[in-house]
């Protein structure tokens, strides 16, 4: 018989009080796994080997305090993440204030109340388990991009690269600094859609003719049917980027022909962020244009292909774009 895996989430509690450990040990051996630790030393050695998912920890300990145990766990990348509520006897307000100095998440004051500590867990294993699903998340809307590249001739620091493009464009038009994250982590799937394209049209080192280039402006339309419907998030972003980024702003553009404020403006960003990368890199067909000479032809092309406004506002950008081409080389 398999022996059952005891999937419990692992806690460290630190005090250099037996008794408090007991107590602790009472409280919350039902629902966790506990690692105790007496000292300083030991929990940051358990810390690192073990990697709870939360450390509960005393303030008053001889040697190295509770202060200076949070400070280092914070300090080593390692453990950095794990959140330490402090569970003390102090109860003045500037010791709370040094407490969450130091990387603390919440305090506790003795004697605990068993219902408060476990609610206190509860509560912030839950944040930890909501931010583990959004990077989840992030990274597969991030490799579901970087799928599409295998079928073209991109490579996967053009998505990187214009994602930081238009992450920069979105703060420099005034949106907000979470819906400009939203936007960095959507862009990378503008071209998901070319899954769906045969290769033969895909990689066809001439040109395309009529049908072929019917087939080929399909992909915004795949794109947004691999990404789905959804009402808020990255994902709706990143739908929304999938099926307009190839609209122009006069209107000659596809799948839909969207003009002017009709096109959303989170697919009118990634179109000149796009563009720029790609003018600006090496491909198969073409040698890699001078940044100068990218931004003139963008320029050129405001008021036809891209929002007037918006590349007013990507020219200044010129030294912050080209720090992110030589951090994302190729």
């Amino acid at each position: 018989m398999i022996p059952t895996q005891d999937t419990r989430p692992r806690l460290l509690v630190v005090d250099d009080e037996p008794t408090n450990l007991q107590v602790l040990r009472h409280v919350l051996d039902k629902d966790y796994r506990l690692l105790f630790a007496t000292d300083g030393t030991r929990a940051l050695q358990l810390a690192r080997q073990q990697q709870p998912r939360l450390v509960l920890l005393d303030v008053m300990m001889p040697g190295m305090d509770g202060y200076a145990v949070c400070a280092a766990l914070k300090a080593d990348p390692a453990t950095a993440a794990i959140p330490v509520i402090f569970v003390t006897a102090l109860t003045d307000a500037a010791d709370e204030t040094r407490g969450f100095d130091a990387g603390g998440v919440d305090y506790i004051t003795k004697p605990v109340s068993a219902p408060v500590v476990r609610a206190r867990v509860r509560t912030h294993l839950s944040l930890v388990r909501t931010e583990e699903l959004r990077e989840t998340r992030m990274q597969i809307v991030q490799r579901l991009g970087r799928a599409a590249e295998y079928k073209d001739n991109e490579t996967g620091m053009h998505v990187i690269r214009m994602s930081h493009f238009a992450h920069r464009l979105a703060l420099a038009a005034g949106c907000g600094a979470e819906w400009a994250d939203d936007l960095l982590n959507a862009a990378p799937m503008h071209d998901v859609g070319k899954i769906g394209i045969p290769d033969a049209v895909l990689q066809k080192p001439g040109p395309l003719d009529p049908q072929e280039w019917a087939t080929m402006r399909r992909h915004p339309e795949i794109g947004a049917e691999i990404i789905g419907e959804h009402p808020s998030g990255v994902l709706r972003l990143a739908r929304s980027v999938a099926l307009a980024h190839h609209e122009k702003w006069d209107g000659s553009g596809y799948p839909a022909g969207l003009a002017g404020e009709h096109i959303p403006l989170e697919a009118r960003i990634v179109a000149v962020a796009d563009v720029f990368d790609a003018l600006t890199s090496v491909r198969p067909y073409k040698k890699a244009w001078a940044p100068e000479d990218a931004m003139a032809h963008i320029a050129a092309q405001a008021g036809q292909h891209f929002d007037p406004e918006l590349v007013h506002l990507f020219a200044p950008l010129l030294p912050e774009l080209l720090d992110i081409r030589q951090r994302w080389q190729d």
